[in-house]
């Protein structure tokens, strides 16, 4: 079978152009001089305060409050994961409930306080639950060990308020850390390495203590 057609063109002729198509759309400039009449994005400014903080910022109308308090304010310890909500590692704390910063817009916190695992505790001086992982080496690449540790700090904090949970055989009752009940409310934070045993142990402790 020949490997032109009735036109002169051989597949091995249009995969180098496509090749060599694809290497010019990646040179520098390429993408400016492609359109150089599309519009800037929309921006619109929003102002709150992060671990006690205050920011004003301008940014894209379309920027998660991740990549605000990443690639804005350059507090990299929230860690940008699946960025669809899905393992938690971007877990942060808003006007103290978790939630997962990938999936909210930094334009809806106008006016909320916003906390990080930088602004739970110090090198110097760590919050219990970043003392507790460390002592029950409740990590193991540690990528997750952010979005976990505010996570934990958030669901104890859900338990002494009687927020209940999907494992509670009676929803008005007053819920315990039981085992049943850790590990299903911090379902939504994945840990690929499996450290799950050790960051079960600390939160518990932490829950012991009282803190």
């Amino acid at each position: 079978m020949s490997d032109t057609n009735d036109l002169g063109i051989s597949r091995r002729g249009v995969l180098a152009s496509g090749a060599a198509t694809a290497v010019i759309a990646a040179a520098p400039g390429a993408a400016a001089t492609a359109d150089p009449g599309r519009a800037a994005p929309p921006t619109m400014a929003v102002s709150f305060k992060v671990n006690g903080e205050a920011h004003a910022l301008t940014v894209d109308t379309r920027t998660t409050l991740l990549d605000a308090l990443r690639e804005h304010l350059h507090l990299t310890g929230t860690k940008k994961g699946c960025d669809h909500g899905q393992c938690g590692a971007c877990t942060v704390l808003v006007n103290g409930t978790r939630i997962n910063s990938c999936l909210s817009l930094a334009l809806q916190h106008e006016g909320d306080e916003v906390t990080t695992i930088e602004g739970l505790g110090t090198p110097d001086r760590l919050h219990p639950m970043q003392a507790a992982f460390v002592k029950h080496d409740g990590y193991q690449c540690g990528y997750c060990t952010p979005g976990q540790i505010c996570s934990a700090v958030a669901m104890l904090d859900e338990i002494k308020r009687g927020v209940p949970s999907h494992v509670q055989s009676d929803v008005t009752a007053r819920p315990s850390l039981t085992n049943a009940e850790l590990r299903e409310r911090m379902s939504g934070n994945i840990c690929r390495c499996g450290a799950y045993s050790n960051i079960a142990e600390a939160i518990t402790e932490v829950a012991g203590a009282g803190a």
